[in-house]
This record gives C-alpha cells, sequence and structure tokens, in this order.
C-alpha cells in the first residue's frame, strides 16, 4: 500500500520514467509567443519584412537575401516573385514564407 501512495496518479500522465510523458504530452495550448507553433509565430516575423539581397536572384534561380528580424540579421534563400532579376544591393520585400529557410521577395 506504502508503494502505491509513492506513485503520482496515473492521470497525470507520469510513469516510472518521470515527467517525460507529461511534457512531451499535447494539451494544445499555444506554442512561443501565444500562438500554435513556432513557424507560425517565425511567419508572423519574415512576411512583410524589408532586406537587402545578398546574391543576386534571377528567374528560377535561387538568391540571397538579408532580414533584420529577431533582434538580428539573418541570411534566407529567396526567389524572386516575377520573372525579373533582382541586383544585389536591391531592396526587396518578403511576400511568402517557406520555413525554415526560403522566401519569395519582390523588389520594394
Amino acid at each position: 500500500m506504502g508503494a502505491q501512495r509513492d506513485r503520482p496518479p496515473s492521470h497525470l500522465g507520469v510513469d516510472d520514467r518521470g515527467f517525460g510523458g507529461l511534457a512531451r504530452r499535447n494539451f494544445g495550448w499555444p506554442g512561443r509567443y501565444g500562438r500554435a507553433s513556432e513557424a507560425e509565430a517565425n511567419t508572423d516575423e519574415v512576411i512583410g519584412k524589408v532586406g537587402w539581397v545578398t546574391g543576386s536572384i534571377g528567374p528560377g534561380r535561387v538568391g540571397e537575401i538579408t532580414l533584420a528580424v529577431r533582434g538580428g540579421s539573418e541570411h534566407f534563400n529567396a526567389y524572386s516573385s516575377d520573372a525579373r532579376t533582382i541586383a544585389k544591393g536591391t531592396r526587396v520585400v518578403v511576400i511568402e514564407y517557406h520555413p525554415p529557410r526560403t522566401v519569395i521577395v519582390a523588389e520594394a
């Protein structure tokens, strides 16, 4: 009887391995920033941001841009929203974000 009292109730999701099951259980709580997931939070932070091209973007070719996000500057792979070439140093705005590091941009 004493052994049973030493174990947490099974409805808490705790087993012999500790609270691991409870920590991994999805309760439907919002993630960081009060949103459903980290990817959704990152999408909100990137879309609409203005950055600059650090590697030219051509039609059907991947380029690179730098954006000021999350308290610093980050590099993203970038594709043009239309069939035009965007030269290095051009200001662009992000119109789509595909996690983790790809964006679709248009000239700002």
